[in-house]
This record gives C-alpha cells, sequence and structure tokens, in this order.
C-alpha cells in the first residue's frame, strides 16, 4: 500500500473514531437529559410538599401556646353568648385553660375543631388537671398597641400585659371597636354573632362583639349599633362628646363581662375616660356576679380630669344626688360640676400613677392639678409605677439590627457598632471621638435653644453629633434645618425621619445620649440608652444646670429615678465628656453598671402591679 492510500485509511479511521465519539456523547447527553428531566421531577414533588408545609406553617404563623391558649378563651365567650354553655361552666373553663394553658395548647397541637361541641368535649377533659393560683386582669381602656395608639397609654397597656402573662397571669384587653383601628395587627379576628345589651340614657342598647389575639393578648372589640358614630371619627379623644363616648363604652364593657359571665380578680381601668367603672362597679354591678373583682385605676397624668354637669352621670345609671358631693365627684374648684378622675380615684382599690422620675409627694403636691385634697385623703392607696420598654427588642445582646452584639459582660460589639453608625452618616471613624445622639418626637422653641447652645459648645471640642426625629410644628423642621446650614460643621447630622432600625444603630454607636426628660413614656429613650451602654444626660439651657430640678430620693420613688440620680441625673453635657476623657474607668464602670439594671415592663413596673393586685384581693 503506497503512502497516499495509507495516508487515506489514517483519515477514514479517524473520522469513524470521531463518528462513535459523537454518537457517545449524543447518548450520555441524552442520559444527562433523562437524568436532568428525573431530577426536575423531584424537585417539583419537593417544592409541592415545601409549599404544603409552608401554606400549613402559614396557617398557624404566630400561634405559640399563649395563643392558642387566647383563641380558646375567645371561644369560650362565644359558646356563652351563643348559650351552648352556662356562666358558671364558662368562669370554670376559662380557669382552667388560664392555670393549665401549656399542657392545654400542647393537647390541641395549635389547631382547634371547628365545632364548638367537640372543643366543649375536649376541654371538659382537661376539668381534673391541677390549678395553680394566678390573677385574671381585665384591661377596660381606650388605647393600646399597635392597634390603636395616641399616647403612653397604648405601650403601656400593651408592655404590661404581656409581662404579666409571661409570669403566668392571664390578662385580656377590652377597646372600642374604633373606624381607625389597625386591625391588620390583630390575630383571628372575628365576629361573634350574639349580640349583648347595655345600658344607656334611659334604655337598653344591642352591641356587637369582635374578639382577636394581639401580641398573645385576648382583645374584645366593642361597637355600639345604635350610637355607631361614636367610635367611628378620625381621632381618639378631643371631641365634644368624650365624655358620652366613653360612658357608654365603660358601661358596655361591664355589661358584656357580666354577660359573658367572667370572674376577673381585678378590673384595671385608666385615666378619666375609664374612671367611671369604679363608681358603676360599686353601685350597679357588685351585685351581678362580679363581687369577687377589685378595681385599679392607672393614670398617667392628673392635667386630664372632665368636669360635667352631675346630670350627665345619669346617662349609665349612676345616681347624681348620691354622687354629687365633696368626698365622691364633686369637684374641688368648680363645686356645681362633677370630676370624673376624682371619682374614679374615690371609688377604685388602688390608684397607679405611671412615672419614671416623680415621687408620691411631688406628685401628691405639685403634680395634682388641684386634686391634692382628694390624693392627700386617699394617699395609701396611691402608689408610683415607672415606665418600662420592651426588651424582647431592645438589648443588643440579641438585636438583629446591630452589626455586632454585645453586652454588660462583652462590650466588644458596641465598638463595632460605634463604627458601623459612623460609616452609615459619614463621619469620621475615630474610635476617640464622642459620640452624642438626640432622639426626639417633638422639640420645642426652648428645647431648640438648648439643643443649638449644647452644639455650638461642644462642637468646639471635637465632638460628633446625630439627631433622629421629626416635629410636627413645621417651623421647628425648617429652623433645624437651618441650624445645620448654619453650623457647616461635617461632624453634625440632622435626620428629619425616624428610622425604626437605624435607631437601634445610634443607640448601640453613641456614647451620650441627650434626653428632653428622664421621664420619657413614648419614646423611653433613657431607659433604652442605659440598656445599650449610651449615658443619658439632660438636655439643659445653661450647661452648668440640672433642668429637672432635685429629685426626691424618698423610699416611694422608682428605683430608675434613684439610678439615674446617682450617675447622670446632675452631669452636664460638658461633665460627661470630661469624665469620659479624664476618667474613663470610672466612665465605664457606670456604663457597665447602667446595662446590667432591668427597666424593662418585667421588671419594676410588672411587680409594683402585681403588688398592687395582690393587696387589693387580700384586703
Amino acid at each position: 500500500m503506497d503512502r497516499k492510500t495509507e495516508k487515506k485509511h489514517d483519515i477514514w479511521r479517524l473520522f469513524r473514531e470521531a463518528q462513535q465519539n459523537i454518537l457517545y456523547l449524543n447518548k450520555q447527553r441524552i442520559m444527562a437529559l433523562e437524568e436532568l428531566d428525573k431530577m426536575k421531577g423531584e424537585n417539583k414533588l419537593l417544592l409541592d410538599r415545601i409549599e404544603q408545609l409552608e401554606l400549613k406553617d402559614q396557617a398557624n404563623f404566630g400561634k405559640d401556646k399563649l395563643s392558642v391558649s387566647w383563641e380558646l378563651l375567645l371561644r369560650i365567650d362565644s359558646m356563652i353568648l351563643t348559650g351552648v354553655i352556662g356562666t358558671g361552666e364558662a368562669s370554670d373553663l376559662r380557669r382552667l385553660v388560664m392555670d393549665s394553658k401549656v399542657s392545654v395548647a400542647d393537647d390541641f397541637s395549635y389547631i382547634l375543631p371547628k365545632s364548638d361541641f367537640e372543643l366543649l368535649a375536649k376541654l371538659r377533659n382537661f376539668s381534673e388537671k391541677c390549678k395553680q393560683k394566678a390573677f385574671h386582669i381585665v384591661h377596660i381602656c381606650t388605647e393600646m398597641a399597635p392597634v390603636v395608639s395616641v399616647g403612653s397609654l397604648a405601650s403601656y397597656v400593651t408592655g404590661l400585659s404581656r409581662a404579666l402573662q409571661r409570669k403566668g397571669n392571664l390578662v385580656e384587653v377590652i377597646l372600642p371597636k374604633y373606624a381607625s383601628l389597625n386591625l391588620d395587627k390583630v390575630q383571628g379576628l372575628r365576629e361573634i354573632e350574639a349580640e349583648f345589651f347595655s345600658f344607656f340614657n334611659g334604655q337598653l342598647h344591642a352591641n356587637r362583639v369582635w374578639t382577636g389575639v394581639v401580641y398573645g393578648i385576648g382583645v374584645t372589640f366593642i361597637q355600639p349599633i345604635y350610637y355607631s358614630s361614636f367610635f367611628n371619627h378620625e381621632r381618639v379623644y378631643g371631641y365634644s362628646n368624650d365624655f358620652e363616648r366613653f360612658t357608654y363604652f365603660s358601661r358596655a364593657s361591664l355589661d358584656y363581662i357580666v354577660k359573658s359571665g367572667k370572674q376577673p380578680d381585678v378590673l384595671h381601668i385608666h385615666n378619666w375616660e375609664t374612671a367611671i367603672v369604679g363608681p358603676l362597679f360599686w353601685d350597679v354591678f357588685v351585685k351581678q356576679g362580679l363581687g369577687s373583682a377589685r378595681i385599679l385605676l392607672t393614670c398617667h397624668g392628673f392635667n386630664s380630669q372632665c368636669l360635667e354637669q352631675p346630670d350627665k352621670l345619669a346617662l349609665c345609671g349612676l345616681d347624681p344626688s348620691r354622687l354629687h358631693r365633696p368626698d365622691r365627684f364633686q369637684d374641688n374648684s368648680k363645686t356645681h360640676l362633677v370630676n370624673i378622675l376624682k371619682g374614679g380615684i374615690v371609688y377604685s382599690n388602688k390608684v397607679i400613677k405611671v412615672s419614671s422620675m416623680h415621687s408620691k409627694g411631688q406628685i401628691i403636691h405639685g403634680l395634682s392639678h388641684g386634686l391634692e385634697p382628694t390624693l392627700a385623703l386617699h394617699k395609701n392607696k396611691l402608689l408610683i409605677a415607672p415606665y418600662g420598654f420592651d426588651n424582647s427588642v431592645w438589648d443588643p445582646s440579641i438585636d438583629k439590627f446591630l452589626p455586632q452584639s454585645y453586652s454588660a459582660d462583652d462590650m466588644k460589639g458596641k465598638a463595632a457598632c460605634k463604627v458601623a453608625l459612623q460609616q452609615h452618616l459619614g463621619l469620621s471613624e475615630h474610635a476617640s471621638l464622642i459620640l452624642v445622639a438626640c432622639i426626639y418626637s417633638e422639640v420645642s422653641d426652648v428645647d431648640l435653644e438648648n439643643l443649638k447652645t449644647l452644639v455650638w459648645i461642644a462642637s468646639r471640642r471635637s465632638v460628633q453629633f446625630v439627631f433622629m426625629g421629626v416635629s410636627k410644628v413645621p417651623g421647628i423642621n425648617r429652623a433645624l434645618e437651618a441650624f445645620q446650614e448654619e453650623l457647616q460643621d461635617d461632624n453634625v447630622r440632622f435626620l428629619n425621619k425616624y428610622d425604626e432600625a437605624l435607631s437601634h444603630l445610634i443607640f448601640a454607636g453613641s456614647d451620650i445620649i441627650l434626653c428632653q426628660s428622664f421621664d420619657d413614656p413614648v419614646l423611653q429613650v433613657p431607659l433604652k440608652a442605659l440598656r445599650y451602654g449610651a449615658a443619658p444626660v439632660a438636655t439643659i439651657l445653661t450647661d452648668n444646670q440640672f433642668r429637672h430640678g432635685s429629685i426626691d430620693y424618698d423610699f416611694e420613688s422608682t428605683r430608675f429615678s434613684q439610678h439615674i440620680s446617682n450617675t447622670f441625673g446632675n452631669v452636664s453635657l460638658s461633665q460627661a465628656i470630661d469624665e469620659i476623657k479624664n476618667n474613663p474607668s470610672q466612665w465605664n464602670r457606670k456604663i457597665v453598671d447602667g446595662m446590667r439594671e432591668d427597666f424593662s415592663w418585667d421588671a419594676e413596673c410588672c411587680d409594683i402591679h402585681v403588688s398592687a393586685y395582690t393587696s387589693i384581693k387580700n384586703s
């Protein structure tokens, strides 16, 4: 075979080998495609299964054991209003759920039977369970975070209720069904089919009842039918018929409690809006099955009292001639009128004034707004409780908004948070620079001048400032913007919008937090500052004067007040800056000591309320 022919044979051989390789690769490709199709099928089955599980999880989202327990309690309310059970059995079942809620929730595996009769049969199986003592507290109030929030009452009701339930008590809340309710925050909202009637203006009037769960707390919403316009306003307060609106609600709440067969240990009422529950209870309802209950009134301020003509008391079934007396409802100054808040104080077993910084003596003699004779006469029933904050959200050791966690035992993460805050704000990243923050909800003209003075003084010492918040007064916002332009200081930042996530980083990254007041029920800035290792320092007009005056150390002031007085209460911003620079070890001890203190709702605030409940139940 010549060379030319041999070369042709080699080419054909290579060609055949190439064809075989192509066929092999095609075969492998087909097998790979078949395997891929098989995997896709398996993946689809897996995704379908995951979707089914997710749908199941979504159906039970938020249904922890406490929420399941509250669904049980609200179903019991429905059963009694629809005639399935009587008031006696309803009371026994409620106590059963309250005292054994963990085991009951476990048994139902987060899914309740749709049939009331099936549910009742399952509940009766628990009738022989062991029970332990716990308080059943019913709040009758006008606000609750996050469904309706106007002032400090809303966060107080929610924070205290959650703390009380964590300690084994059963707490529920009754609210008006405002048209402006944030119902997205209510789990399992449902209308009870049966209506109940309440007395007002000489007649019985029907009401609808809605129930749901908020943060694991059972909530009942009362909706008048005839007086439907009472709670259809845009605002919660500030109308000429506020007395009629909230008196109707107070009376309807008591009628509902009686109708549903509840037997709470404590009816917890708030401010003047539900203060009339006290005299209604003792004059009308104590003989309607509520004889074992007691009344506790909380006041967030004595400046709002509600003065009315005596005859208006008859609207809800009270006798004006019996109540328009100096020792009952008669106003201390305008004696021709009745004072609703005064009546609530007189007819309550205990009165709690919520204040973080003031003692009993200061409140009676300086902050009573004309109620001093009444409070002095009833001083033995008056207690002072501080505000708190939610330590499940505000805790640097578990805060999801921080780049690095830290605690009093390990402070390394705080330095990382400071750098992260400086980077976010475009500030110089020097650990030696002192960072001062101010988080505000409102700024008055006086506060603005104070802040400007402090910034001018401290900016000359290379201190970094960050201000966050929005005033509802347009002129104040413009003044702050003008001040920022006037300063032309790269160490100062003004943020004219409140940002929840950023506020966590500001607390964590700051050395000092300027406080317009140490008694801050809305933003709770001083409490959060201590928890995050930032010193709460008062804003002052001059840099050497404590704006709030001296603090009473008496035994009836709060633990928070005493802690502030002993640490930062009389420290000006200049003094704080000097101490950080000149005596860092002493400063750091103060910071760590403050972080170790517990000023959450679960601590002093809750303890004082439990003591009050115990006292009135044992009296």
